[in-house]
């Protein structure tokens, strides 16, 4: 790898002992993938995954403390995943017991996350770009984030440049500045190696298309025809809704870390059908299609006719005009059945930001009395606990599903058991 005279400065030690390992982690991790070069961060902030205080997470921890105490910070402000704990989600006597256990470092890894450089005590969220949280990248950025779904969102939506780092290697990014120049950090990593054509005859579920894309380009470039039929040519809030539980489905239930969709995101409506490699394989995707790979999800349940005991919305966080949505559908389907609360507990997650404005709106009553608890922790990280893993839990979120014995309803599904309707 050629470096600039700085990059090699700072790699033979010139800052330290402490940022030399940084450096020269990064090097290796750049030459594994091919990389010639380092390139700055140029984004104004940053954002880390790993935001949970595992107790079995002992190098981290230690890692950490060497970095604070060398001063090696971050150079940007970051957000961070979302934590697992909140009180307010249910869980029985066991389950409580064995996630203070699980989590006991919690409190202790949150104190070096604000040394290290966090935003802020409310910016732990997998949805850091919505606009409560202010941590939205702009066209052409290079960032040094991970977390698959905000990878992907950034990339695609955003038009900015990062490729799908690990934990703790965003992090070093972030510290010396510099990330390696590969993958979907050039113009040729960009380029589209799949067609997609949606020709569905209703608009397709986005956790059910974002399923099926992943599985079938992986880790590849997906140009999608056909969406912009259903969702416009604006990446209005709703659009970007839809694409932010569409790419996290690509991205989970495949590799995706960027798609273009034609006459929407910005590298598409800018470049067009220029952004696809000459051999592009094709995919068409129809109801049927789309219904084939939702039946085959494999249900994990011990026995899989159980009544669910808990329900998760919101895998990535729900945006605020997601909230609102929610808990008008969900008003309407239990008044048809002519029920005032939920009939199985659920749980809507969402950014601290976004809850706090959501908890401005005249929606919120609504919401806690239909017996719905908005809470802003990772339902993947609650669904860890071996004790949870064990609960007949329904999501709509194809995410958690993958990751979880969670179980996938879309979201007419979800609402049918919500409201007790039979389905």
């Amino acid at each position: 790898m050629q470096l600039t005279l700085e990059q090699q400065q700072i790699l033979d030690g010139s800052q330290g002992e402490t940022l030399s390992k940084v450096m020269k982690t990064l090097v290796m991790y750049g030459e594994a993938f091919g990389a010639e070069k380092m390139v700055p961060v140029d984004s104004e902030k940053g954002h880390l995954v790993t935001s949970f205080g595992l107790s079995v997470m002992k190098p981290v921890y230690e890692l950490m403390d060497q970095l604070i105490e060398a001063g090696a910070l971050s150079k940007q402000p970051f957000s961070v995943d979302p934590r697992p704990l909140d009180k307010n989600v249910p869980a029985n006597l066991l389950q409580n017991i064995f996630f203070k256990v699980m989590y006991s470092k919690q409190k202790d890894y949150d104190v070096q996350l604000q040394k290290l450089g966090i935003m802020s005590d409310d910016a732990y969220t997998c949805t850091c770009y919505m606009d409560q949280v202010g941590n939205i990248p702009k066209y052409g950025e290079v960032l040094s984030w991970a977390e698959s779904s905000a990878v992907v969102y950034a990339n695609s939506v955003c038009g900015a440049r990062c490729n799908r780092n690990s934990g703790i290697l965003e992090l070093f990014g972030s510290i010396v500045g510099y990330v390696p120049y590969f993958g979907l950090l050039t113009d040729e990593g960009r380029r589209a190696n799949w067609i997609i054509e949606v020709k569905t005859d209703k608009k397709p579920e986005a956790q059910v298309l974002g399923s099926a894309i992943g599985m079938k380009v992986m880790e590849d470039v997906p140009y999608v025809k056909g969406l912009d039929k259903w969702l416009g040519t604006e990446l209005t809030q709703e659009a970007k809704d839809y694409l932010k539980d569409f790419g996290a489905a690509t991205a989970s239930n495949g590799a995706v870390g960027l798609y273009h969709i034609e006459n929407l995101t910005p590298e598409a409506v800018e470049k067009g059908e220029g952004l696809i490699t000459e051999g592009a394989k094709t995919y068409v995707v129809d109801d049927a299609e789309l219904e084939r790979v939702k039946n085959n999800y494999p249900i994990v349940w011990k026995d899989r006719n159980t009544e669910p005991k808990l329900c998760f919305i919101g895998c990535p966080h729900l945006s605020l005009n997601q909230l609102k949505d929610w808990t008008t559908r969900l008003s309407d389907s239990l008044k048809a059945q002519g029920r005032g609360k939920v009939a199985v507990p659920t749980v809507f997650t969402t950014a601290p930001a976004v809850l706090a404005a959501f908890n401005d709106t005249p929606e919120k009553d609504t919401l806690k009395n239909m017996g719905v608890v908005v809470s802003s922790i990772c339902p993947l990280m609650y669904m860890n606990n071996p004790l949870c893993g064990k609960m007949p839990v329904i999501t709509n979120s194809n995410k958690l599903r993958t990751y979880t014995t969670a179980r996938y309803y879309t979201d007419g599904d979800i609402l049918k058991k919500l409201s007790g309707e039979v389905c």
